[in-house]
């Protein structure tokens, strides 16, 4: 297979190497900014706010100089479901209504769900632009200094700043393991079955395998730093 049909990953939680405003920035002002954005674009869900949220996000990829390598494969199967998602919410119908020759045509829902599409893209790719330009170090810190105020109502801030960096911390290890498990499991040698019911029952079989698979990885790894965090003295 060719490089350029070679699907890409994606890159999370592991930060771009670059030294830009955007990399220098405090994790905390990017997450304030992520918030804002975030609550913004839940209040006024509307083209103009989201045609300049947007606009926001290209210029702080062009200031990061994040690469265009870093950015996954769309899968075949993502492009046909949204597809039967824009078909399904044309049915809906809903004003305005698109005079195509002899028929009328209600595009609303259709309408809806593009902005709800791009509004979701706009999410994404802020949270991306953090995980691109951020040490997952430096995320917990400034959430235990985020959420300072909270101390004072008793909140377990500094509880909650040190599990979130362990989640963090723990992310890219478990999906590179499941990685393997996948590429592991593809390489098996299969017998082929009919079409039917023994090709659904091995399917059902196989996700129960890689489910069992993954849980055990993930206990093995938890182990693994819990005995790294105690030897450490924590």
């Amino acid at each position: 297979m060719s490089a350029a049909r070679q699907r890409r990953p994606v890159v999370l939680l592991r930060p771009v190497p670059g030294d830009s405003v955007i990399h220098r920035l405090w994790a905390g002002t990017k997450l304030i900014v992520v918030f804002a954005i975030s609550m913004l674009l839940s209040f006024y869900p509307g083209w103009i706010v989201i045609g300049l949220m947007a606009l926001l996000v290209v210029v702080a990829i062009r200031l990061a100089r994040i690469p265009r390598g870093v950015l996954p494969s769309v899968p075949r199967w993502l492009w046909l479901l949204l597809l039967f998602g824009a078909f399904t919410a044309t049915l809906g119908g809903g004003d305005p209504v698109l005079h195509l020759w002899s028929h009328d045509v209600e595009v609303g829902g259709l309408l809806k769900f593009l902005r709800f599409t791009a509004l979701s893209i706009v999410l994404l790719a802020l949270g991306a632009m953090v995980s691109w330009t951020t040490n997952v170090a430096d995320v917990a810190p400034a959430v235990a200094t985020l959420g300072r105020p909270l101390k004072w109502l008793r909140f377990p801030v500094d509880d909650w700043a040190v599990a979130l960096g362990l989640a963090l911390r723990a992310f890219p290890m478990l999906l590179d393991e499941f990685r393997m498990l996948f590429a592991a499991r593809r390489l098996r040698p299969r017998a082929v079955l009919p079409q039917g019911k023994p090709r659904r029952r091995r399917f059902f079989a196989d996700l129960v395998d890689l489910l069992a698979a993954g849980v055990t990885v993930a206990l093995r790894r938890a182990d693994e730093m819990g005995d790294a965090i105690t030897a450490r003295g924590g």
